[in-house]
């Protein structure tokens, strides 16, 4: 069952990184009144992963392992 988490987890990670990257990319291109929305979800993304960190270090969890 642990396996099972791990793997949600780092599906979980998977995804949140991809949206970044499109995320960044889209800027790249955006018209400018598109461009405070993708900041902010940007900084959301990132956001979640400095929580999921902090929480990691929290619980004693081998980051790397996870995909933070």
């Amino acid at each position: 069952m642990e396996r099972k988490y791990i793997e949600f987890i780092q599906d979980v990670l998977i995804s949140v990184h991809q949206n970044i990257h499109e995320l960044r990319d889209r800027k790249s291109f955006a018209e400018a009144q598109e461009l405070s929305h993708i900041e902010a979800k940007i900084l959301a993304y990132q956001e979640m992963l400095s929580i999921m960190q902090m929480s990691a270090d929290e619980f004693g969890l081998p980051k790397h392992e996870i995909g933070l």
